[in-house]
């Protein structure tokens, strides 16, 4: 899903300023959509004090929006009213009906979030600011505002799921007005609806809602497109006419014969799902089969297993098209059986077979919280229907702070496409299709996720990027040790795994970032003749605190961060903080200076900070010159992307240090390398069967490990160009492995390359 270019828009754009006295007629004529009387209809399951609160809301809301008109001539209040009527139809309690017709009032009337605290409390004010965009505050780009705005509501809907169903609501009703709006608006308005409510309602299986807002979506996107299909449906609809009726009427006689007491309810596609199966699956519509099916209610649960053998044996099944979702339900809660059957005439009829409550949730999902439960909860039940999901969103938050980061987890998750996969212990979990074993770890526990190093489906071992399937069973194999690969970015697919990982690698980058910048400054430090740092003491603080102001961070650690990361150079900033230390009475030691500069011996000294390969993320060795330990190597701090290692002959490290010398600092091999290092080798071969295995033979003979192989796409001849990249522990090692290759027959030359394979 494509983030929609706008913010998002609550309402179309009204129309405010006193109504006119050629108006009156039309205020007249609006008088019974604008006054409560709207509304009291369908508020008989409230109070009567619950009653009078949401009349004294909507005064105070008819107050505030007096004077301002919709689009279609209407009193803006109809909007406010329409909206909490909807809600009132999933029996929503008063605070949220309330919040219904106040949704407005802070972003277009001026009222105050702590007017409405005092007037209504403090949770109809919470839900009416969960539903207020953030248009008054200053960003720097309008997808800024839109990713902060969405991130306010959606966290809003996670503490209190009440304000998603306001606003999908509210969404309804101006999706339902979109043509009363100018004609360019059109495109943006239906757009974000399509990409971010309409999945987001499907999220929490409110599918009335759902459709609805595709098919208006749709409407107004593909105008012409949508009358086509309304004309071709129609037409079909009048064509099939009898043999519905006739298919009908033997479903009806045989549940009567089967004294199985059911209600059965025809069902349509909606248009836009007619649509895209005709653009996804490259249909024309008459190849669509499936536009016309029936729902079959019953009392219990055992009486849908039983409708579903009666329609077994009046009609045959289309093998592969049965599922159970009663059994295992769809992750928004949905639960019902579906079967496809052969009807008369060889056409295919959809069966949806399911309970009275089954259908409630089916239609209504979170809503159904209220709708089927007698007593009328606040809507922070923690059993309430999507709190998995409302519950991840909190903890994307936890470890993301950039809105747009937010948003970018979080709309991966919004379809819920799913597969279902059972933990050892037979637990059944939930996750959208495509998700892979690390989705699965992370699902189980962040802590299970960041120390996972195998899986196991079925007993045997996978690779971590394989994708699950539905029932199978997975086995996490952990280590202490172990920590999240970057390289698992690039498969994991649900947003709670994606934000974890970043969380993780983030930390661990910063904590690496600042303990090189912690090596650099004390490096440059001891140049300067001091040798260690400032500690944390009350009499060295008051230098830290001066030095912050002359770099601008806030902090130590982000200093030492920047310094790593080559933000900030360790030899200006140490001749700073020698300035700052003399103030106070610290002189250089001047046996370290000399000691340092120049060594024991009247020479330029050598010492540098040494590298033994456990830096990870804060130092990267160059691909264009890949250096091992053995060669003369440099190093460059990148603006922004910490040290960078190359070897002292490479040609763009000779470039850079032309361009940009103050960069450059002095870098050398530790004593002893905790790991391998990767190089590339050139293997010119006589062309024949096998060879390849002999050069994989003779390296692993030297005790190499081969990473990356690159055999060119040339045509076939006598000899051949291998292009590898080997691992090895140093110069010596290299050599060895150089020299095992050529002693193979099939090998013409081998030698070191320094171009990246």
């Amino acid at each position: 899903m494509n983030t929609p270019a706008h913010p998002p828009t609550d309402s179309p754009p009204k129309v405010k300023g006193k109504v006119r006295a050629g108006a009156v007629h039309v205020a007249a004529a609006n008088a019974t959509a604008a006054s409560f009387a709207a509304l009291t209809a369908r508020l008989d399951y409230l109070t009567p004090a619950d009653i009078e609160q949401v009349r004294l809301a909507y005064r105070f809301a008819d107050e505030a929006h007096l004077g301002q008109l919709r689009n279609n001539g209407e009193p803006y209040i109809t909007h406010p009213i329409a909206v909490a009527a909807q809600c009132a139809d999933w029996r929503l309690d008063a605070q949220a009906l309330m919040a219904a017709l106040l949704h407005d009032a802070i972003e277009d009337c001026g009222v105050t979030k702590s007017e409405l605290i005092e007037r209504f409390g403090s949770a109809v004010a919470e839900l009416v600011d969960g539903l207020t965009k953030l248009d008054r505050l200053h960003f720097n780009t309008r997808e800024e505002s839109q990713a902060e705005s969405f991130r306010k509501m959606l966290l809003a809907m996670a503490r209190d799921v009440r304000v998603i169903l306001i606003k999908l609501a509210d969404r309804s009703h101006n999706m339902r007005t979109l043509s009363d709006v100018p004609r360019e608006k059109w495109g943006r308005i239906a757009s974000e609806t399509l990409e971010i409510y309409a999945p987001i309602a499907h999220r929490l299986g409110l599918n009335q809602t759902y459709r609805e807002l595709q098919d208006l979506s749709f409407r107004h996107l593909r105008p012409w497109r949508y009358a086509t299909l309304s004309k071709a449906v129609e037409k079909a609809r009048s064509r099939r006419r009898d043999l519905i009726q006739r298919v009908q009427k033997e479903v009806e006689a045989a549940f009567a014969a089967s004294g199985l007491q059911v209600r059965i309810a025809g069902r349509e596609k909606s248009l836009y799902s007619i649509y895209r199966k005709m653009v996804d699956k490259h249909l024309s519509f008459a190849q669509v089969t499936d536009i016309y099916g029936f729902r079959v209610l019953v009392p219990e649960v055992i009486d849908c297993y039983t409708a579903l053998g009666t329609l077994h044996q009046l009609y045959k099944p289309v093998p592969g098209k049965f599922k159970d979702h009663i059994a295992i339900a769809k992750v928004n809660g949905y639960q019902s059986l579906h079967t496809t059957l052969v009807g008369p005439s060889g056409v295919n009829v959809e069966f949806q077979v399911r309970t009275e409550p089954m259908h409630i949730v089916a239609e209504s999902g979170v809503a159904a919280h209220w709708l089927y439960k007698e007593k009328a909860a606040d809507g922070t039940s923690s059993d309430r229907l999507g709190a998995q999901w409302l519950q991840s969103l909190l903890d994307i938050q936890d470890e993301t702070r950039d809105a747009a980061e937010f948003w970018d987890h979080v709309k991966v998750d919004l379809f819920p496409d799913a597969v279902y996969v059972f933990t050892p212990k037979s637990q059944i979990m939930a996750l959208p299709r495509g998700a892979t074993v690390v989705d699965f770890a992370y699902a189980i526990h962040s802590n299970v996720g960041d120390r996972t190093v195998a899986a196991k489906i079925g007993g045997e071992l996978v690779p971590l990027r394989t994708e699950l399937k539905n029932g199978d069973v997975i086995e996490i194999i952990t280590a202490p040790v172990s920590a999240p690969n970057p390289s698992w970015l690039s498969f994991v697919r649900t947003g709670r795994a994606r934000s974890k990982i970043r969380h993780h690698l983030k930390t661990m980058a910063h904590t690496e970032s600042e303990e090189l910048g912690g090596k650099l400054l004390t490096q440059a430090l001891r140049s300067e003749g001091i040798e260690h740092l400032p500690d944390d003491s009350e009499s060295q603080s008051g230098i830290w605190e001066k030095l912050l102001r002359f770099t601008g961070n806030k902090t130590r650690s982000e200093l030492l961060a920047d310094i790593g990361l080559g933000k900030r150079i360790a030899n200006i900033v140490a001749k700073r903080l020698v300035n700052l230390l003399a103030e106070q009475g610290e002189k250089p030691n001047a046996v370290l200076l000399t000691r340092e500069r120049y060594g024991t011996t009247g020479t330029p000294a050598l010492t540098g900070l040494a590298l033994d390969g456990s830096e990870n993320a804060s130092v990267q060795f160059a691909k264009c010159c890949r250096p091992i330990p053995g060669d003369a190597i440099v190093g460059y701090l990148g603006r922004g992307e910490g040290l960078l290692v190359h070897a002292e002959n490479c040609p763009t490290a000779k470039k850079l240090q032309n361009k940009d010398s103050e960069r450059f600092i002095q870098v050398e091999w530790a004593d002893e390398t905790v790991r391998p290092f990767e190089t590339g080798i050139s293997v010119t071969v006589t062309n024949g069967k096998g060879v390849l295995a002999k050069v994989a033979s003779a390296l692993a003979a030297a005790e190499t490990d081969i990473t990356h192989i690159d055999m060119g796409e040339e045509a076939a001849q006598d000899t051949a160009e291998l292009r590898f990249v080997i691992a090895v522990r140093d110069l010596a090692h290299l050599e060895a492995a150089l020299r095992s290759l050529n002693r193979s027959k099939s090998v013409i030359r081998a030698g070191r390359t320094r171009v990246a394979s």
